[in-house]
């Protein structure tokens, strides 16, 4: 397209989107469900976090990882979700364009850091399980700050980049982004500017940030499975299981939905499951991770319990 033509038109100064549901009935079904999921949300990560800084047996490389991936787990609920309840109550469904943008940023770098907090808790359950005479040295203190604060850095980059790109864009003609928040391939659809550069940057980030992450993952987990099926007591296998299950089922359940997304193809037909699955994996997901870390993990089980008895003896007290 010529250049003269291109000046002619301006990106919109808002976006709009239209949200899970149109119907007007459903508005405030959807309003009180998506309340209560994020209360729950915010509420189970805060108390694991919590925990985590509270309690000396958890202030171990495990649960240091366990402590940041429950902290990136409300900033990415947050960066959807109370904008979503606002619009059921207001039922304005427009979002200014740096709002748009500044949510995908925070959404891509979230997202990016929990595959890399995903990758590297994965590593350190390798490490206890296949090397447990060198965990110690291999991972101290020291390594796991590096790793932690590097999986927050990589994520911040790697978004920093793609919004960049994303924010030269030109976008004209319908405004509506057919999804509940700003995200990659429904903005993308809308931009009528050459988004070769934009694809080709997106292609070796999703390498890095989800690929590499998710292959490293698999690789460590195929070690570990191999290293506990050669135990040779039932007792001894589930005790080394158990380290990790809780850790493998967030895995599976996060990139089984992540790839299922992304792979869909943006028919007409398909949009509204598309929806649906990305509603599982970034706002009921995280709901789901707190329970599942503490109801199959013992030491957080012995934590919360704890932190119990000490409330009821200072609220004894305290009459």
């Amino acid at each position: 397209m010529e250049k003269e033509e291109w000046d002619n038109w301006t990106s919109p100064v808002e976006f709009l989107l239209p949200g899970l549901s149109n119907v007007p009935k459903l508005q405030m079904p959807l309003f009180l469900l998506s309340l209560m999921i994020y209360m729950v949300t915010v509420f189970g990560n805060i108390l694991i976090v919590v925990l985590v800084v509270a309690d000396r047996h958890l202030h171990t490389p495990m649960y240091v990882f366990l402590g940041n991936f429950s902290s990136v787990e409300i900033c990415y609920t947050s960066t959807i979700l109370p904008r979503l309840l606002a619009s059921f109550l207001t039922r304005d469904r427009s979002i200014s364009a740096q709002g748009c943008m500044t949510q995908f940023f925070f959404f891509d770098c979230f997202a990016g850091t929990e595959c890399y907090l995903l990758a590297t808790m994965s590593y350190d359950r390798y490490l206890a399980i296949c090397q447990p005479l060198l965990y110690a040295s291999l991972m101290n203190w020291k390594v796991c700050l590096q790793l932690a604060a590097g999986s927050w850095l990589a994520g911040l980059l790697t978004s920093t980049i793609v919004t960049g790109q994303f924010s030269k864009l030109q976008f004209c003609g319908p405004n509506a982004i057919d999804h509940f928040f700003c995200d990659f391939a429904p903005l993308l659809e809308l931009a009528c500017s050459d988004t070769t550069a934009l694809r080709l940057v997106t292609f070796i980030i999703c390498f890095l940030d989800v690929v590499f992450p998710f292959v490293f993952t698999l690789l460590s987990y195929i070690c570990i499975i191999a290293v506990i099926l050669r135990i040779p007591t039932t007792m001894g296998r589930q005790k080394a299981f158990s380290t990790c299950s809780s850790h493998l089922i967030v895995v599976t359940v996060f990139y089984g939905t992540l790839i299922v997304v992304y792979m869909i193809p943006r028919t007409a037909s398909l949009r509204q499951l598309n929806k649906a699955l990305s509603f599982f994996y970034t706002i009921l997901t995280p709901m789901v991770n707190p329970l599942l870390y503490s109801l199959r993990n013992r030491e957080v089980k012995g934590a919360l319990g704890n932190a119990l008895r000490k409330t009821v003896v200072c609220i004894e007290r305290s009459y």
